[in-house]
C-alpha cells in the first residue's frame, strides 16, 4: 500500500490531494476503486499514458528516492508527489518518522587551538556545512562546519582564545 499526496504548482489549483494506492495481484487499486491504464516509456524519465480514454504526456522532472519526492510534468502542468509506504506511515503514525534527520547539540574542539574567528551570533540558524568558526591548530587553519541544520543557542568561546580538544565551544537548540 502506498499513500500518495499530490500538489499542483500551478496558482489557481487544489492543494494536497491525497490517494491510496494498493496493489491486488497484478490490478491497481486508487483509493479501492480498480484503476486501469496503459503506460508506455517513451525515453529516459518520459512517459506516454492513456487512462479512460485520454491520454497524458508525463515528465519525471526530479526524482528523490530517498524522501520519496517527486516533481512531475503532466500535459505542461507541474505537481510534485510525495509517496509513503508501510512503513513510512508506521513510522509516522508512532511519532518517529524524523529520526533520520540529523539533531545538532553542540561542537566541542577537535583539537587543541587558538580561535582565528567566529561566522555565527547567538540566534542565528545555520544550515549543514555553513561555516561556524575558524581553528588555528598545528600551525594550519581549520573551518569547523555545521554537520546539520540548526539554531546557535549559545557560544562558549571567544576570538583569540586558546581551547582545549573537547572543550564545548557552540551549543545549538
Amino acid at each position: 500500500m502506498l499513500k500518495i499526496t499530490v500538489n499542483s504548482l500551478q496558482a489557481n489549483q487544489a492543494e494536497g490531494k491525497t490517494f491510496e494506492v494498493t496493489r491486488d495481484k497484478d490490478a491497481l487499486k486508487l483509493n479501492g476503486e480498480d484503476f486501469s491504464w496503459d503506460i508506455l516509456p517513451q525515453q529516459a524519465n518520459s512517459f506516454h499514458v492513456i487512462h479512460e480514454n485520454q491520454s497524458y504526456q508525463v515528465d519525471v522532472l526530479k526524482a528523490d528516492y530517498q524522501t520519496k519526492d517527486f516533481t512531475l510534468q503532466i500535459n505542461g502542468h507541474r505537481y510534485t508527489v510525495n509517496a509513503e509506504d508501510k512503513l513510512d506511515l508506521l513510522l509516522k503514525r508512532l511519532g518517529m518518522d524524523n529520526l533520520s534527520q540529523n539533531k545538532v547539540n553542540d561542537i566541542k574542539a577537535p583539537m587543541p587551538g587558538l580561535i582565528l574567528s567566529i561566522n555565527v551570533a547567538e540566534g542565528d540558524e545555520v544550515s549543514k556545512g555553513d561555516s561556524l568558526l575558524i581553528l588555528e591548530a598545528m600551525k594550519m587553519e581549520n573551518v569547523l562546519k555545521s554537520p546539520a541544520d540548526g539554531v546557535v543557542k549559545a557560544i562558549k568561546v571567544e576570538q583569540g582564545q586558546n581551547v582545549e580538544k573537547n572543550q564545548l565551544m557552540i551549543v545549538f537548540e
